[in-house]
C-alpha cells in the first residue's frame, strides 16, 4: 500500500489528539467553579436565591451574551469585560469601606503604609473561598454584601437606562427580577475570577483577569509554559525545515496540457445548480462587511450611526451577531457549494435527481440563514416568550449564536449535504468512476470526465474530511440551556476551532488538490503526498491547540500546559508558506490558458500570505499564556480574528467560488479589471484596517492591561480618550476600501449571469461545444449569460 505510512500517521494524530482532548472533559468538570445555590450576607441575609445565577446566565444569553461585552475575556469589545469590571468595582468599594471604618475620609486619604495594609486585607478577603458544598451557599462579609448590592444597582442602571459608551441602548432589559438575576450571574463570573480554588493559591480562572488589588497576577505555570512554547516553536521549525529539505519538491507535471482540460465540457445539472449558492455567497459577503462597518462605528457613537438613532432598530448586539454569523454562513456556503460541484467532477457520475437535492439543500440553507437572523433580532429585543429565545433566538455564544432549533436544522442540513456528496462519489469509491484523460468520450462531453484512476487515496481524504465537517458541527449540541459556562466554552471551541479552523481547512486542501489535478497541472501521486503531509502536520498541532482558547475559562492548569505547547506547534507548518506562494504563482504562469484561472489562484496566494501573517504572526502573538493573560478580550484578538478568519478562510472561500464559476464556463472570457480592483482593494483594505486601527488599539490596551489591569484596558474611561477615538476613526480608510472591493466582487459575480462581467471580445465556448467560437460571437453567448 503506497500511502500506508501516511494513513497510519494520520490515524495516530487524529485519534490520539481527539482522545487527549476528550480526556480533559472530566478534569474540567471537576475543576470548574461551583455555582452556589444561594449567596448570603451577614446574618444569612439573602443576596441571590436558588437558581438566580443560572437564570441570570439565561438572561445574559437571551440579550446577546458574548455579543455584549465579554465574560472571562470572550465576546465583544465595546462594553467592558463584566467579570473584570465587577471585580474591580467590588474591590474599590470594599477598600473605601475599610478606609472609612478606620476613620479616614477615603482610601486615597491614607498614607502608603496604611494603604498597603488595607490592600493586603482586601486580597485575603476577596480570595478566601467561602463556598460550602454541604449547603451550596457562599457567605459574604458585610463589606462585600454591600458591594454586591451597589454593583447590582449600577448594572441595573446600565441595562435599564442604556449606556452609549457601552453601545447598550435604553430599555435593553427592564424587568426588575431579570435585572437582579443578571447581576447575580455577573457577580458569579467575578467571584470565580477572584476566588482561590480549593487546595490552591490560584483562582478558578488561573488568576485572570489581571487585577493587582486582589493579587491576580500571572501564575508560574503561565510563565514557564510560555517559555517552553517558544522553545518548541523554534525546535519544530528547525525539524520541519530539515525534513522538508530532504523531500522531493511538489512540482508541476513534466508535460502540461496545451489547452484547458475543461474546455468544451458542459456542466452537469447539479453543477449548474450550485451557481445560485455562489450568488448568495457574494450577497452575504457584501452584507457582512456593511454590518462590520456599522459594528465598528458603534465604538465611537454607541447610540447611533452618524446621528441617526440606529440602535433603536439595530442594536450593537444584533449588528455584531449578524456580522459574525454571516461570516460563518457565506464562507461555509462557498465551501459546501464547492464540494457539490467537485463531487460529480471527481466521480464522473451524476445520480438521478442530484440537481433536485442540491436545490432542496439550497432552500433549506436560505431558511436557516433568514430564520436564525430574525430570531436573533427578536431575542435581543426581548420579544420572544419563555424559553423561545433559546430555541429560536439567541444562544448568546459567539459564532454559535443561532437558536438551538436552527442549530439542529443546520446540523441536519450538513448531513443532507454529505449524503448528496456521497451518492455522487459512490462510483469513484467503488472504483467504477470514469477515468480522466481517456480521450473525448461522451462522458467528458457531459462534463463527467472523472478523476484519475489512481486518485482513490485523495478521494478517501476528501470523503473523510466531508464526514468530519458534518459530524463535528454536532459538538455545538453537547451543551444545553443550563450548562455550566466552563463546559459550554469547551464544546463551543470544538465548533469554532476544530470545525472551522480544522476540518474545513483539510477539506479545502483536498479540494484544491483535486482541482489542480483535474486541470492536469499536478501529478496525482505528488498531490496526494502533499495533502497527507500538510494534513498530518497541521492537525498534529491544531487539534490540541484548541486549548489555547480555554486558558482562563474555569479550567485546570493542565489545559494551559497542553494549549501552550500545541498552539506553538500550530504555527510550525506556516514556515513553509513561502513555498506554497511560489508554487501557486508558478501554476498561474505555467501555460497561457491558465490566465483564465489567474484570480482564483491569486486568492489562493492571498490565503497563504494571510495564513502566515494572520494565523501565524498575529496568532502566536496572543497564544502564549503569558501574552494572552494580559491581552485576552482586547483588540489584539480581532487583529488575529480578521486576518485569520477572513484573510485565510474568507479568501479561500472567494478563491473556491471563482474557481468553480470559472470551471463551469471555462471558455467564457472574463473581464479582468473588476477582479483585479476587488482583489487588491480587499487585501489592501484588510491590511489598512489592521495596521492603522485594530493593532494600535490592541497594543495600547495591552500596555494599559499590564500597567494597571484588565478592567482599565476595557473601561470606557480609557477607550473613550481622544487617542483611542482617533484610532477607531482610522478604520474608515481601510474599511471603505475593503467594502468597495467586496461590492465590486459581488457585482462581478452577478454580472456573470447578466453578461456584463464577460468580455464582448474574447475566447468563448458555447455550452456543450468542443470548439472555440469566433471572437465576434462572445456577445451572443454572453447575453443572458449562463454562469
Amino acid at each position: 500500500m503506497r500511502y500506508r505510512g501516511y494513513w497510519i500517521a494520520l490515524a495516530l494524530v487524529v485519534f490520539g489528539s481527539l482522545a487527549a482532548l476528550a480526556a480533559f472533559v472530566p478534569r474540567i468538570d471537576s475543576a470548574k467553579p461551583p455555582i452556589p445555590e444561594r449567596v448570603v450576607g451577614p446574618g444569612g441575609a439573602l443576596l441571590a436565591g436558588p437558581g438566580a445565577i443560572q437564570r441570570g446566565q439565561n438572561v445574559w444569553q437571551s440579550m446577546g451574551g458574548q455579543e455584549v461585552g465579554t465574560i472571562w475575556g470572550h465576546g465583544a469589545y465595546v462594553a467592558p469585560d463584566w467579570s473584570a469590571d465587577w471585580l474591580h468595582r467590588e474591590s474599590v468599594f470594599v477598600l473605601e469601606r475599610f478606609a472609612r471604618d478606620e476613620g479616614a475620609s477615603g482610601f486615597a486619604a491614607l498614607g502608603p503604609e496604611r494603604q498597603a495594609g488595607l490592600k493586603a486585607r482586601l486580597a485575603a478577603v476577596m480570595r478566601r473561598n467561602t463556598y460550602d458544598p454541604s449547603t451550596g451557599a457562599v457567605t459574604l462579609g458585610a463589606e462585600r454584601a454591600a458591594a454586591f448590592r451597589a454593583n447590582a444597582e449600577h448594572y441595573g442602571r446600565v441595562f435599564r437606562d442604556g449606556n452609549d459608551a457601552y453601545a447598550i441602548p435604553r430599555g435593553a432589559l427592564t424587568d426588575p427580577g431579570r435585572l437582579q438575576d443578571l447581576a447575580a450571574f455577573l457577580w458569579w463570573t467575578s467571584w470565580a475570577a477572584g476566588t482561590e480554588s480549593p487546595g490552591s493559591t490560584v483562582t478558578y480562572t488561573q488568576n485572570w483577569p489581571h487585577e493587582p488589588l486582589v493579587g491576580n497576577r500571572p501564575t508560574g505555570a503561565a510563565l514557564v509554559w510560555s517559555v517552553l512554547s517558544f522553545v518548541l516553536l523554534l525546535a519544530g521549525i528547525g525539524g520541519l525545515v530539515w525534513y522538508q529539505s530532504g523531500r522531493e519538491e511538489h512540482a508541476l507535471r513534466p508535460a502540461l496540457p496545451e489547452r484547458d482540460p475543461l474546455f468544451g465540457l458542459a456542466p452537469t445539472p447539479s453543477q449548474r445548480a450550485t451557481v445560485k449558492y455562489f450568488w448568495v455567497v457574494a450577497a452575504l459577503l457584501v452584507v457582512q462587511i456593511l454590518l462590520g462597518a456599522v459594528t465598528a462605528h458603534y465604538g465611537v457613537e454607541g447610540g447611533g450611526f452618524y446621528g441617526f438613532p440606529l440602535a433603536e432598530v439595530l442594536p450593537y448586539a444584533v449588528a455584531r451577531t449578524w456580522h459574525t454569523q454571516l461570516g460563518i454562513f457565506w464562507i461555509a456556503t462557498s465551501w459546501l457549494a464547492t464540494g457539490l460541484y467537485v463531487a460529480p467532477a471527481v466521480s464522473g457520475h451524476e445520480p438521478r435527481g442530484q440537481a433536485a437535492l442540491v436545490n432542496v439543500l439550497f432552500a433549506a440553507l436560505l431558511v436557516i440563514v433568514v430564520g436564525s437572523l430574525a430570531g436573533e433580532w427578536l431575542s435581543v429585543k426581548q420579544r420572544l416568550p419563555g424559553d423561545a429565545w433559546y430555541w429560536f433566538g439567541h444562544q448568546g455564544y459567539e459564532y454559535v449564536d443561532l437558536g438551538r432549533f436552527w442549530q439542529l436544522f443546520l446540523f441536519a442540513g450538513l448531513f443532507i449535504w454529505l449524503f448528496i456528496m456521497l451518492r455522487a462519489l459512490w462510483p469513484a469509491l467503488r472504483g467504477t468512476a470514469a477515468p480522466a484523460g481517456a480521450g473525448r468520450s461522451e462522458a467528458e462531453l457531459a462534463g463527467r470526465a472523472g478523476a484519475p484512476a489512481d486518485s482513490r487515496p485523495l478521494l478517501l481524504l476528501f470523503v473523510l474530511s466531508s464526514v468530519a465537517i458534518a459530524a463535528f458541527y454536532g459538538a455545538g449540541l453537547m451543551y444545553g440551556k443550563n450548562s455550566h459556562l466552563a463546559l459550554v466554552e469547551y464544546w463551543r471551541w470544538w465548533v469554532v476551532h476544530l470545525w472551522v479552523e480544522g476540518f474545513f481547512e483539510v477539506f479545502a486542501t483536498v479540494v484544491i488538490a483535486f482541482l489542480f489535478v483535474r486541470l492536469q497541472l499536478l501529478d496525482v501521486h505528488r498531490a496526494t503526498e502533499a495533502v497527507f503531509f500538510s494534513t498530518i502536520v497541521f492537525l498534529a498541532g491544531g487539534i490540541l491547540g484548541t486549548f489555547h482558547h480555554l486558558y482562563f475559562t474555569g479550567t485546570p492548569a493542565g489545559v494551559l500546559a497542553v494549549g501552550a505547547v500545541f498552539s506553538a506547534l500550530e504555527v510550525v507548518p506556516l514556515t513553509l508558506v513561502g513555498m506554497e506562494v511560489w508554487q501557486n504563482l508558478r501554476l498561474a504562469r505555467a501555460r497561457s490558458w491558465l490566465a483564465a484561472y489567474r484570480w482564483p489562484i491569486y486568492y489562493f496566494v492571498a490565503v497563504a500570505f494571510w495564513n502566515l501573517v494572520g494565523a501565524g504572526l498575529f496568532g502566536f502573538f496572543i497564544n502564549p499564556p503569558i501574552a494572552l493573560y494580559y491581552m485576552q478580550g482586547l483588540n489584539t484578538t480581532p487583529v488575529h480574528g480578521h486576518t485569520a478568519l477572513f484573510g485565510v478562510y474568507g479568501m479561500l472561500g472567494i478563491g473556491l467560488m471563482l474557481f468553480c464559476l470559472r470551471a463551469l464556463r471555462p471558455g467564457a472570457a472574463w473581464k479582468n479589471a473588476p477582479l483585479a480592483v476587488s482583489f487588491w482593494a480587499i487585501n489592501v483594505g484588510l491590511s489598512l484596517m489592521v495596521l492603522l486601527s485594530l493593532l494600535p488599539l490592541g497594543l495600547l490596551q495591552a500596555w494599559a492591561s499590564v500597567e494597571v489591569g484588565t478592567w482599565w484596558a476595557r473601561s470606557s474611561e480609557f477607550l473613550q480618550t481622544p487617542t483611542m477615538n482617533a484610532l477607531r476613526w482610522l478604520r474608515v480608510p481601510g474599511d471603505t476600501l475593503f467594502a468597495i472591493g467586496a461590492v465590486i466582487l459581488g457585482w462581478f459575480v452577478l454580472g456573470l449571469k447578466t453578461g456584463w462581467s464577460l468580455e464582448r471580445r474574447g475566447r468563448v465556448v458555447a455550452p456543450g461545444s468542443t470548439r472555440e467560437e469566433e471572437p465576434g460571437t462572445a456577445a451572443r453567448v454572453g447575453e443572458g449569460g449562463r454562469a
